[in-house]
């Protein structure tokens, strides 16, 4: 062999390790929304303005869809946008948004932050304030017996028309389309109240209904704050160089490769790498951790995180729309608009739910006076107040308020949670099954003993564990190979047809002999070789020191003994207890001997080891957890895991912070490089998932109670309009409580 002096190139194949305990194995992976969106070039998105109730959400989605053109339209009334398939104009989808005076932009041209107008520059508000002045005086006129009851009735009905004609025009055209939502039952409640001469109630039920709807639009827009205030974190322009000086300019207008400079004090604009200075950089906007961290030339920044000490100059990474700040915004509007499963019953209940009441009403104002000589008067009256208590809105709102606020919340503390499917089911666990390496450990073990059967060739044998670890990526074969380098002057070697052995480790030729480097069992079953007892005692030894060993040699005999450490998180120990406190089971999974599993087990206190495990095996394991558990997550690095994560009921990935695969394929991701976030994931959803509940029992009771008032002809409508808002508001109130749930 010849000395070689370039020991950094690698030979470009990937394999599998023995010791290795995350199996490498390919999966078909779904494609991702970004990806879909490549292969469709007539899917846009746009920002909405003005909506404010996720009925309306619905209706503009349905009009979307009822568009010549269109093959698909989505809503998504958390973000305030709409994904639109097909060759529809801008004019085309405002117009299918006019019964709610929705704005639409094309995505981009909004403005940075959606802006809400003060309560008094809403015109609908202002309307509702003119008409509630307008019932007032009518109703102090109403008073006095020389008005004429016809000034009266005109008082009334101009208050019905200011503050309600957009919902009667809504409501009549649903009607006349055979269409049964919240819009029609308080139209047909309103104006049946005018009919039968109860004008005073009709009106008040306009201001009320109107109320309640902003109530509302003010809620949900305090929800999607949690959101608005990660988009405005990162600044708009940056001081970039341009020759000697720096110029202040648009992020926008920034490329890929331009260097920005960052004074103490200020955020960072765009996604880079430090090329000059050292400091303190803040990132909890994006990961979360409260604690500053130290930042050096090479190291990689994020967009919206404030540098704290030095002067940094900053090559940029990444355009201003593919930031890490902007995926995880990105994400997090996906994740706000799937629909959850509790969602999912709820919309589901609502569209039968509405014509239900409809005939109920019906037959409530028919039924009493054509078969039992009630008075139509009063029967006609119970049936309008059903049909007011009958209207959803708190039933609607219960779940997406509840799910809005719980994924913005835990956006905000660097936890990514992909929908509220996801949610829910980490709100429902039982059991979580942890890789160890990476997960549990640090993941960045180190050589801790190399061991020469032949001392004289340690040179050469060094060599040929240099050459043929570098074809991974993985922390243990980067753990040899930055082991071997600190040998100097390492000889040149001839290394050919390089295979992994999945499961066990890896092979090649070097000068047209067969090596390997593999766990022991690679050599024992796979190589039927026979160890000496001196050889079986120091594999033992090393086993018993925690290590992970692995051996390196040819079909004839070992060459060497390396055995690998990682340390353990400090943070792990905590993390477990808090889980168990939390009635959670513990179990890792992990393709590492048996005797270190256990040992790590037992420091950090798992449950359940299993050890030893093949890329399947860890596959195969999960199903036997789901099917003894039920709901099982499973912790992994998103991708070496990734049929187990695939398998389990969550997958969840952690220290994600600029990693976009990782991102796409994890339902649940830690942006800090730690699992002591996982806890207060489950706090969260569980709180979110309890919450849900309390709304959707509340608002069916509220209902319930409200219809049986029609027995004893006690029902009116001050009553069934106070009980429809009352539970629309407190539902609101309750879903806003997850905002205050914070991580320690």
């Amino acid at each position: 062999m010849s000395e070689r002096h370039d020991r950094h190139a690698p030979h470009g194949h990937g394999h599998d390790h023995a010791h290795d305990e995350h199996g490498h194995c390919q999966v078909d992976a779904k494609p991702t929304t970004g990806q879909r969106a490549a292969h469709d070039d007539s899917k846009k998105t746009y920002f909405v303005e003005g909506m404010t109730c996720a009925h309306c959400a619905g209706q503009f989605e349905d009009n979307l869809k009822k568009l010549g053109n269109v093959t698909n339209a989505t809503v998504n009334f958390a973000a305030s946008k709409v994904t639109v398939s097909g060759a529809v104009s801008l004019d085309e989808i405002t117009k299918a948004g006019a019964f709610e005076s929705l704005v639409v932009h094309p995505e981009g041209s909004e403005p940075r932050v959606f802006e809400h107008k003060p309560f008094w520059r809403q015109p609908e508000n202002i309307k509702v304030a003119i008409a509630a002045v307008v019932l007032l005086l009518t109703y102090g006129l109403s008073k006095n017996e020389s008005v004429p009851e016809f000034w009266i009735t005109l008082g009334y009905a101009a208050t019905m028309l200011i503050g309600g004609l957009s919902l009667f025009r809504q409501g009549l055209q649903n009607l006349s389309k055979f269409i049964f939502d919240i819009n029609t039952l308080i139209t047909v409640a309103i104006l049946g109240a005018a009919i039968i001469g109860e004008w005073l109630e009709g009106a008040t039920v306009v201001i009320l209904f109107a109320i309640s709807e902003a109530l509302e639009a003010y809620s949900m827009n305090k929800a999607r704050k949690s959101i608005q205030s990660l988009m405005d974190i990162a600044p708009n322009e940056a001081l970039v160089k341009q020759g000697a000086d720096w110029v202040a300019t648009p992020v926008a207008a920034i490329n890929i490769g331009d260097v920005l400079l960052i004074k103490p004090g200020q955020k960072i604009a765009m996604d880079g790498v430090i090329s000059l200075g050292l400091s303190t950089i803040n990132q909890a906007p994006i990961t979360g951790e409260s604690m500053p961290v130290n930042k050096a030339v090479g190291d990689e920044v994020f967009a919206g995180t404030l540098n704290e000490e030095g002067v940094l100059e900053v090559t940029v990474s990444k355009a201003a729309k593919d930031s890490t700040l902007a995926k995880i915004i990105s994400l997090v509007e996906e994740a706000q608009a799937q629909k959850a499963p509790a969602q999912q019953f709820v919309d589901k209940f609502a569209r039968y739910y509405t014509p239900i009441i409809m005939i109920i009403a019906a037959l409530i104002a028919v039924v009493p006076p054509l078969f039992f000589g009630g008075e139509w008067h009063k029967w006609i009256y119970q049936g309008l107040a059903v049909l007011v208590v009958g209207c959803p809105c708190a039933l609607v709102i219960s779940t997406p308020i509840a799910i809005v606020t719980a994924i913005g919340n835990a956006a905000k503390q660097g936890i990514l949670i992909k929908g509220g499917i996801h949610l829910e089911e980490a709100g429902t666990l039982k059991a979580i099954a942890f890789d160890k390496t990476g997960t549990l450990t640090e993941g960045k073990p180190e050589v801790t003993d190399f061991i020469f059967i032949d001392p004289a060739l340690k040179a050469e044998t060094l060599a040929i564990a240099h050459d043929m670890e570098q074809n991974s990526q993985h922390p243990l074969s980067q753990a040899i190979v930055r082991h071997a380098l600190q040998t100097e002057g390492l000889p040149a070697t001839n290394l050919s047809h390089f295979q992994s052995i999945t499961g066990k480790g890896i092979q090649a030729d070097i000068d047209g002999v067969t090596h390997y480097i593999g766990n022991p069992s690679l050599f024992q079953d796979n190589l039927k070789q026979s160890w000496s007892d001196e050889l079986k005692a120091q594999v033992e030894a090393l086993l018993q020191e925690q290590k992970t060993v692995m051996i390196m040699g040819t079909q004839a005999a070992v060459t060497a003994i390396i055995a690998v450490r990682d340390k353990l998180r400090a943070s792990a120990p905590a993390m477990l207890k808090a889980l168990h406190q939390q009635g959670l089971t513990t179990i890792m999974l992990t393709g590492d001997n048996a005797q270190t599993a256990q040992k790590v087990a037992s420091q950090v206190g798992i449950d359940e080891v299993h050890a030893n495990l093949l890329p399947e095996d860890k596959l195969n394991q999960m199903k036997a957890l789901l099917a003894k558990y039920g709901k099982v997550a499973m912790v992994g690095d998103g991708v070496n895991d990734a049929p187990a994560l695939a398998a389990a009921t969550l997958g969840i990935a952690m220290g994600q912070a600029g990693t976009d695969t990782a991102l796409e394929t994890a339902n649940i991701a830690f942006m800090k490089d730690d699992l002591d976030q996982l806890p207060y994931t489950i706090r969260l959803s569980r709180k979110a998932v309890r919450i849900i509940k309390e709304n959707i029992s509340f608002s069916l009771i509220v209902k319930l109670i409200a219809l049986l008032l029609v027995i004893p002809g006690w029902l009116t409508l001050w009553i069934a309009v106070f009980a429809d808002m009352g539970a629309t508001l407190l539902v609101t109130l309750n879903s806003l409580r997850l905002l205050r749930l914070r991580d320690k």
